[in-house]
């Protein structure tokens, strides 16, 4: 497994438990696979991209992790104070880069992906970690997986983990992911680590996709045996591509056995469970069980039944604000839900 993180802070105003879609005004449905003009100011995309950050740091205190979007800023003694302190660390999470994608959506996800690990390299303190959520290339062809691994190779982390997704293993049954990440990994990729206390367990939901994501009875009997080891007070990160949740079955944006998997976690005083796929960002609560979405750093997609289909969703230029939203998440206490505050690109421009 290839192994090379960092933290982000956000506005606190508490939320009771609720689902939180950040791209929820569609200016326009997916694209088709015409390659004329689309009017799009490339230039201004890639700008937007850069200044979003399409990524999240998480910092790790006292066993409960805080996210932070890589625009947000702050003052330099207020991002030191997110830093690795009394223990703490932090660790980033991008998802979806799609490198070998080229339709009107985004013409240059080498670039976009280059923006989101130039963010990274401008944090002040370095990441422990890094989890890539999936569709790291868009094929599954080898080139596609060198360049991503090249443009990865240069963020500024400690570790990098990696989880596949759908794109990841379609075409050649993941032969290209596992040769590269699968060191280490348990049965059709599959693994768990200890970081600092914390327990991360990376899953691989796309290995008998079908139209949602599905584990597997031998993945799920190996999560129920990994986590019978932990400590009910150990804080536990489990990451994949497709959510673990039902976020929409009608696009299969959800994992047909994940309610199994998620009985195991509920013990747990802490838990976070993170993944891709969808392209945008999506918050929920449940108990003690925070879940996460993250945004791809290649190109949205539209938010739950806005368009007929999902699918790479082409904005306008003077759009792209409007649909690149943020979600700005924090922790309040060990118990406590998260707090969610909803912004647009355009609410913050």
């Amino acid at each position: 497994m290839v192994k090379q993180t960092r933290p982000h802070e956000m506005p606190e105003t508490v939320a009771d438990t609720t689902v939180s879609v950040a791209n929820s005004s569609v200016a326009n449905g997916p694209e088709t696979d015409s390659q004329d003009s689309d009017g799009i100011d490339r230039r201004g995309f890639l700008s937007c991209m850069a200044w979003a950050g399409t990524g999240l740091i998480w910092t790790v205190a006292g066993g409960v992790p805080t996210s932070k979007l890589f625009a947000a800023t702050g003052s330099a003694a207020d991002r030191g104070a997110h830093g690795q302190q009394n223990g703490s660390f932090s660790f980033a999470q991008i998802s979806d880069s799609h490198i070998g994608f080229n339709k009107a959506a985004n013409q240059d996800v080498t670039g976009t992906l280059k923006l989101a690990i130039d963010k990274i390299n401008g944090l002040d303190a370095e990441p422990e970690l890094l989890l890539h959520t999936g569709d790291i290339t868009q094929s599954s062809k080898p080139a596609e997986f060198d360049t991503a691994v090249e443009v990865i190779k240069g963020a500024r982390t400690g570790n990098v983990f990696y989880v596949p997704g759908e794109h990841d293993t379609a075409l050649d049954d993941g032969a290209q992911y596992h040769e590269r990440f699968g060191s280490g990994t348990v049965g059709r990729g599959w693994y768990s680590f200890d970081h600092k206390g914390v327990h991360f367990v990376g899953l691989n939901n796309v290995v008998q996709i079908d139209a949602m994501g599905k584990l597997g009875a031998d993945q799920v009997g190996w999560l129920k045996s990994d986590l019978a080891g932990q400590s009910g007070s150990t804080p536990i990160v489990v990451f994949a591509h497709i959510p673990l949740w039902m976020v929409y079955p009608d696009w299969g944006w959800g994992t047909e056995d994940g309610a199994e998997a998620l009985s195991y976690l509920k013990r747990f005083g802490s838990v976070t469970v993170l993944n891709g796929h969808i392209h945008q960002v999506v918050q929920k609560v449940e108990g003690n069980v925070a879940f996460h979405t993250a945004a791809s750093t290649a190109f949205p997609q539209p938010a739950p039944g806005a368009a007929p289909h999902s699918g790479p969703m082409v904005v306008p230029a003077g759009k792209l604000k409007s649909v690149l939203g943020v979600t700005n998440v924090k922790y309040i206490g060990r118990r406590g839900p998260l707090a969610v505050v909803d912004s647009s690109l355009a609410d913050l421009s």
